[in-house]
């Protein structure tokens, strides 16, 4: 669904109309805890939109919540939907088109990422400078929307959000993310293929709403909470999803801190 059909198609309360968000935002798994620090005004969820799709993945409520951080008019995604949950590339895009289409020029994109760079531990966080889409798909399927993405992630915001991690104490990385379809992690073998390539983390979104944001005019900024060891990079670890949400949610409070800051000094 292209941005001028979910304009039409997608009936939302007036308030939300004339909100105007400065900012978008896209929480990962496990860190929809940064919601709490938004003054909102209206939580609307995803199932009320029509043309938005549904997300069954745990640690991701499904919901918009519009209000103010730092200040900042904001429009926080309480989760997301992915394509191995069987949506299309068209369709776990659609929430950055709602974002855009009532006046976002910012977005946020937060994940939670295996750490592929023995320097990056988990429990870190790693702020995006490129990406490698290995999802065998584009948002723009369909179109002739040749979209340059040589600088797909500010380099303006990068450098805001270095200053802040610095002021704040928050360990901060920056490297390459390599989205994949999933749902299942990814192979010893496939961590040292993805490695070879430039990787410096893993995980199952984010890549393609960038596109989207990036055919939109939107600014962006990608942010991964490192929460596991890439499979056979540390022998006794076993992945469990359960471990990636208990450490984005104990990451949470950093992004958030992160994110007020940033707003402030919007």
């Amino acid at each position: 669904m292209r941005l001028e059909q979910l304009q039409e198609t997608i009936e939302v309360p007036k308030a939300v109309r004339d909100f105007e968000p400065e900012w978008g935002i896209v929480l990962g798994s496990g860190l929809a805890g940064v919601v709490d620090e938004v003054d909102a005004i209206l939580h609307l969820p995803y199932e009320e939109i029509r043309g938005l799709p549904r997300s069954s993945a745990p640690g991701h409520p499904g919901r918009f919540i519009f209000g103010r951080l730092a200040g900042q008019r904001v429009m926080v995604a309480q989760g997301r939907a992915h394509l191995y949950e069987g949506h299309s590339a068209d369709d776990v895009t659609a929430a950055v088109r709602f974002m855009s289409s009532l006046g976002a020029q910012k977005l946020v994109l937060t994940n939670a990422a295996g750490s592929l760079n023995p320097a990056f531990p988990p429990g870190s966080w790693m702020i995006l400078s490129d990406h490698l889409n290995l999802t065998g798909t584009s948002p723009l399927l369909g179109t002739p929307d040749f979209v340059d993405m040589t600088d797909a992630y500010s380099a303006k915001l990068r450098e805001r959000f270095h200053e802040i991690a610095g002021w704040t104490s928050i360990l901060l990385h920056e490297g390459v993310y390599a989205g994949v379809l999933g749902p299942q992690y990814e192979t010893p073998a496939e961590v040292r293929m993805l490695r070879t390539l430039g990787a410096d983390a893993v995980g199952m979104s984010t890549v393609l709403e960038a596109i989207q944001a990036r055919a939109l005019g939107l600014e962006l900024v990608g942010l991964s909470c490192l929460t596991n060891w890439g499979a056979g990079m540390r022998r006794e670890t076993k992945l469990d999803h359960d471990d990636v949400l208990e450490t984005g949610r104990r990451a949470s409070g950093q992004l958030a801190a992160l994110l007020i800051r940033a707003l402030q000094e919007a």
